[in-house]
């Protein structure tokens, strides 16, 4: 028994109490989980006729529901939202790319404190401001600073061995405390002025430039004068650059949706002490069959599982479900959440702005997806494959005469890349007998790739792309016989100039090809072959550096591991290790005048 009629039987025997329920399919994946104020009745809705088909073909895979008891609505929403998060049901609304958000950090542990970008948890002796939506978002900010404020965003390792001012300094965008060449109490001011500007205090902050302008001033040094003015000026474009006054000093996150063509967009605006700390759009899975508010509904318990939830929430459309959600962040969070009616004058402008942002992110979208539609559907034409290509996946490979391989694999769908898709592969196989081989590097990952095929079926390739020619192609060839995989697959051969252009294509059944270059589609394999390749050798490069500096200090007499430790932990590269002095190296812990001196002349030689 199966289907509805296991729905049927589930449903007749549920309590009239919150909670959450659970579809299962014969595999024993979760095929959907919900929440409910009254679970007998909700449940009830999956027994009816005219349901949603995504909705209706999860039913007919149910073999087995489960549900758990909560004492409150709140509590249920809470739990529904941490079980799709962790499980991420296939028939459920996704929040795709959950990425966390980077924040901006004062050290003020330091005498001359840093900011920089960051992302973790906040810690207790530091300044946070955030989050920011972008680290694009970030970098714009810490560039204001740096022109305006002129704090140091060095390490504090090259901080400690500045003998000159950088060219930060040179170029106005670094007191240079490193050399003193502003006083202490100069910076602390500078650093104070840094932290009411991301606070948000913009009139105290303005204040103070004021009365530090006309201090300067009165005592006739003109050139200082001169520079706290330059400031204000920045500060004041900064303030009005954005086309709305800046708010109070409340949180605040602007989250607007809207469907178009079979899309579904939520887009979040921040706001941290009353600054646009930018926006991010997402485009939830199985959304485009599902209302608005059932949309942004799930996204809001997904979204803020794992980040603070602002003072004020604004949508451009109300909840039915607000006191709910409110209760439930409260508990998440331990702080109160707001919902704003979106009627309200005060916001209307910036709410205005955000669905205006909204609309042309979606409408990109829109058009971007059917670009690739249109490559997707000449792939399928070329190859002659069965469907449109929903997942592709590129292989490529990287080492220096068999050292340090590396095997990489980047996924490209319907949306363009999926970065959070990429793997890569240290090849495990001993390739001292084969010289470098790459058949055997692309064997070894060919093979632990297919092994997964059974893990997520969902994610198995419609086709999958090797940078290589024939030889490559009768490997995979082999290998897909043996353990009967139908997956079709295409190997592409670089030209004889080894240059785009006049790639060679190797295919099932048909001679080997090669296509006009100044065809879209040639043009979409090389940007597939491209990006693979970049994703290659990056990752070669990267297990290269790592491993010759850890052999570098390794080499050095009377440095065992505690001291290779410490000395990283103090001056966070090799490079750094490298360029510092003997008196340097006697900072670190553990190191001693007479080892610091066998380093450095080790280092130096």
């Amino acid at each position: 028994m199966k289907g509805i009629d296991i729905v049927k039987i589930f449903q007749q025997n549920l309590p009239e109490k919150p909670g959450i329920y659970k579809f299962i399919s014969e595999d024993g994946s979760i095929l959907y989980i919900g929440k409910a104020k009254n679970l007998k009745k909700r449940v009830s809705y999956y027994t009816k006729e005219d349901i949603p088909t995504r909705l209706a073909r999860m039913v007919f895979l149910c073999v087995k529901a489960e549900y758990v008891l909560t004492k409150t609505e709140a509590e249920a929403f809470l739990l529904e939202a941490s079980q799709i998060k962790l499980h991420k049901p296939r028939f459920n609304i996704l929040l795709k790319d959950d990425k966390s958000f980077p924040y901006i950090k004062i050290t003020l542990t330091h005498k001359y404190p840093q900011i920089f970008k960051y992302r973790g948890k906040k810690t207790k002796d530091d300044s946070l401001f955030g989050p920011f939506a972008s680290t694009g978002d970030v970098e714009r900010t810490l560039a204001v600073i740096k022109k305006i404020f002129k704090i140091r965003t060095c390490s504090d390792s090259y901080f400690e061995s500045r003998k000159r001012p950088c060219l930060q300094h040179q170029i106005g965008r670094c007191s240079a405390p490193c050399v003193s060449r502003i006083s202490d109490n100069d910076y602390s001011e500078d650093v104070k002025n840094t932290i009411n500007f991301l606070s948000g205090k913009a009139t105290l902050l303005q204040k103070n430039l004021s009365e530090k302008m006309q201090k300067y001033s009165d005592e006739l040094n003109f050139e200082k004068a001169a520079e706290v003015r330059d400031s204000i000026k920045a500060l004041t474009y900064i303030q009005t650059k954005g086309g709305s006054e800046p708010l109070d000093s409340d949180d605040l996150d602007i989250i607007s949706i809207k469907q178009k063509s079979g899309f579904v967009c939520v887009l979040v605006s921040m706001y941290r002490a009353g600054q646009n700390y930018g926006f991010i759009p997402y485009f939830p899975r199985q959304s485009q069959d599902t209302s608005e508010l059932e949309v942004l509904s799930a996204f809001i318990g997904q979204f803020y599982q794992t980040r603070p939830s602002p003072s004020n929430i604004l949508t451009n459309i109300k909840l039915e479900d607000e006191d709910t959600i409110s209760e439930a962040l409260c508990t998440l969070h331990n702080s109160k959440t707001k919902f704003l009616s979106p009627n309200t004058r005060k916001f209307k402008g910036i709410l205005d702005h955000s669905i205006l942002n909204l609309s042309e992110v979606l409408d990109k979208k829109i058009s971007q997806s059917m670009k690739y539609h249109k490559i997707l559907s000449d792939v399928k034409e070329l190859l002659e494959l069965d469907s449109i290509p929903t997942r592709i996946e590129v292989y490529d490979n990287s080492h220096i005469m068999g050292k340090f391989a590396i095997g990489a694999m980047v996924v490209a769908g319907a949306e363009g890349f999926e970065k959070n898709e990429y793997r890569k592969y240290t090849i495990q196989t001993n390739l001292n007998n084969y010289g470098g081989d790459d058949y055997q590097m692309l064997k070894e990952v060919i093979l632990r790739r297919i092994k997964r095929f059974k893990e997520s079926p969902e994610k198995i390739p419609s086709l999958m792309i090797i940078d290589g020619g024939k030889g490559h192609y009768s490997v995979v060839e082999q290998i897909f016989k043996e353990n009967n995989i139908s997956v079709p697959f295409l190997c592409m051969s670089k030209a004889e100039k080894r240059d785009a252009g006049g790639e060679s294509f190797h295919f099932k059944n048909r001679a080997t090809f090669t296509m006009d270059n100044n065809t879209e589609i040639m043009k979409y394999f090389q940007i597939l072959r491209d990006e693979v390749h970049n994703f290659a050798i990056t990752s070669h490069r990267n297990k290269r550096s790592k491993a010759i500096s850890t052999s570098l200090l390794d080499s050095i007499p009377q440095i065992g591991a505690s001291r290779k430790k410490a000395l990283l932990n103090y001056f966070g590269s090799v490079e750094s290790i490298k360029n510092s002095t003997i008196e340097d190296l006697c900072k670190a812990p553990g190191i001693s005048m007479p080892t610091a001196k066998i380093i450095f002349q080790y280092l130096n030689e």
